[in-house]
């Protein structure tokens, strides 16, 4: 009996040590866990949610399985149990970072409400460090005749065989072949124009690349292509392209989402070479003058992206005007690029100013902060405009050389 008791003793106290031993301790994710938990809980309410974590962050992938624990139990404690299947609440949550600290990001949606909460989870990496590096960029110079024009390119677009590019004055057609792109025809835009310092374009080619649309300055072209049959005829033979003078806005953006299509016009101020701020249709908020805008997901539907003149980077996102963190260093160039990398599809930026040697960068942006997700890619000079393929997995750069001629790169990503 006195055996007994001391190896029940030993075990006890062997199981007490292994018990303590494999007890979690704590760690410096458990603060902004508890912090985020007991928001989302104020704003779901005791029930029921699904949860799902996305992490732009250097945090180590080992450590997210510990902190999604943290993150339901601390929820649970507050009334909100994590559903396996569909439920009425979710929520998401963007572990993410910049420069200067750690920033969680949680997007809670109930039926067509979505409410977006962030709490600091630390200091983030020292300026030299890569942040959320998950994927890099590539660029790849286009080898192209120089065409009749030395005018710059401020739009193109691949299709096929063929290379457009839309300049002040004229539309340059290219056709591949073994020294690369060569010039084929040229399509002056007409003389009764009112051109910008710095002029700027826009092309919209058809998703199987028969057709497109050009604006520039005042001047809207149209573009189509049929198939000619002879053997000896060149691919640009097959296009026939008209243009006319025009004061109608510029359909700067579209997102080819059947269930949901948006086109949005914007008016183009010619003799200033920048958009007034008055598009159509509404989002009910004013807006400022701007260069550039993009389209991007958001779970209560597309969210419109601007870069104004002033250099202030602004998302229009439910019907509210927002200011966005994190892109001071912008120019005034950019566009999103499916990559498949990360969330899927990220905003790729130019660097500010005339630096001799530019770059593109590109960034996730969870909520209304921008969060760097690659590496900056250094550019052969200064990146004048960027135009995404018509499938938005890569991208067109125009680039003008510190020698004052342009060249065109493709921009495409690789995910780490």
């Amino acid at each position: 009996m006195k055996l007994f008791r001391l190896v029940t003793g030993w075990a006890s106290a062997l199981m007490a040590s292994v018990m303590l031993l494999a007890a979690p301790t704590p760690t410096e994710w458990e603060p902004p866990a508890a912090a985020l938990s007991e928001q989302i809980a104020g704003v779901v309410g005791p029930g029921q949610a699904t949860l799902t974590i996305r992490n732009l962050s250097s945090i180590a992938s080992s450590d997210i399985p510990a902190i999604r624990a943290m993150l339901e139990k601390n929820l649970k404690a507050h009334g909100v149990a994590i559903a396996n299947g569909e439920s009425a609440n979710t929520i998401r949550i963007t572990l993410s970072q910049n420069d200067r600290e750690r920033l969680w990001v949680a997007e809670v949606i109930q039926g067509n409400a979505t409410r977006v909460i962030m709490v600091p989870a630390g200091s983030g990496p020292t300026q030299n460090s890569a942040v959320a590096d998950y994927m890099t960029l590539r660029r790849e110079r286009l080898p192209i005749l120089h065409s009749l024009s030395d005018d710059p390119a401020i739009a193109a677009f691949e299709t096929g065989s063929s290379l457009i590019i839309l300049r002040p004055e004229a539309i340059d057609l290219l056709v591949f072949s073994e020294g690369g792109w060569q010039h084929q025809k040229y399509f002056p835009l007409g003389d009764h124009r009112q051109l910008a310092r710095d002029e700027r374009g826009i092309m919209f080619p058809a998703p199987d690349g028969s057709a497109f649309r050009a604006f520039t300055g005042q001047i809207e072209c149209s573009g189509t292509y049929a198939a000619t049959p002879t053997a000896t005829a060149h691919p640009a033979d097959g296009w026939t392209i008209n243009c006319h003078t025009s004061d109608e806005p510029w359909p700067i953006l579209h997102n080819n989402d059947p269930a949901n299509p948006v086109t949005i016009k914007a008016f183009y101020n010619a003799a200033r070479n920048y958009f007034t701020g008055v598009i159509t249709p509404s989002l009910g908020v004013d807006l400022p003058s701007f260069y550039s805008a993009a389209l991007l997901s958001r779970p209560n539907g597309p969210a419109l992206l601007i870069g104004g003149i002033d250099g202030k980077v602004q998302i229009v996102d439910g019907g509210v005007l927002k200011t966005v963190s994190g892109a001071r260093d912008w120019g005034s160039d950019f566009a999103v690029l499916k990559s498949g990398c990360g969330s899927g599809a990220q905003v790729i930026a130019s660097g500010s100013g005339e630096a001799a040697g530019d770059s593109l960068r590109a960034y996730e942006l969870p909520a209304q902060e921008a969060i760097p997700a690659s590496a900056p890619l250094t550019m052969n000079g200064t990146v004048t405009a960027l135009w995404p393929s018509p499938d938005g997995k890569s991208l067109l750069a125009a680039v003008r050389q510190a020698s004052g001629d342009y060249e065109v790169d493709r921009v495409t990503a690789l995910c780490n």
